[in-house]
């Protein structure tokens, strides 16, 4: 039997699974990384789809440790989840409560649109510089708390775009 939670290192945008998360900015209009290449497989569609999302304030559809939901149109994921993790500040502006924010909102939509499977990118461990560890602590502890209390998704991928990431997760993952 597959885990419920396991760390992979893979291109996010090829998994064919319910959902995957995409590590946007609070414009949802795209931008580099994870959140550029996942924009260019889901095609213009996912562009239009953003643009049609409510602006909360000037030029910001989600705010950092919030999350929204797409469909993926092109990718193989049924949806795209949109979740805006916190550049890293030195850990004292708020940093890890809005990252584990963007889980737990990740895993809310994902649980109110029927997902059963579920990618997480490394959530602000691109170019918002967070710490490989800490963020993968953060990652791993609130998806444990969503699995045990026994809701959908029940099976979550933590997929990492690097071995250096790979193996934060994993030690993050093998830690009790």
């Amino acid at each position: 039997m597959k885990p419920a939670l396991d760390v992979i290192e893979a291109d996010i945008t090829t998994l064919a699974l319910d959902a995957i998360v995409n590590a946007a900015n609070e414009s949802l209009l795209g931008g580099g990384g994870v959140d550029g290449a996942i924009h260019r497989a889901a095609g213009p569609e996912l562009l239009a789809a953003c643009r049609a999302l409510p602006t909360v304030r000037p030029g910001v559809r989600c705010p950092t440790g919030e999350a929204r939901i797409t469909p993926g149109f092109r990718l193989p994921a049924r949806f795209v989840i949109h979740a805006v993790g916190p550049v890293w500040r030195g850990g004292g502006h708020g940093e890890p409560e809005r990252l584990a924010g963007c889980y737990r909102q990740a895993l809310q939509l994902a649980h109110a649109h029927g997902v059963a499977t579920i990618a997480f990118p490394a959530i602000s461990c691109g170019v918002y510089g967070y710490p490989f560890d800490a963020a993968a602590a953060i990652a791993v502890r609130e998806t444990r708390a969503w699995l045990a209390a026994q809701r959908a998704p029940r099976s979550i991928l933590l997929c990492c775009f690097s071995h250096p990431v790979a193996a934060a997760y994993r030690r993050a993952l093998s830690a009790p």
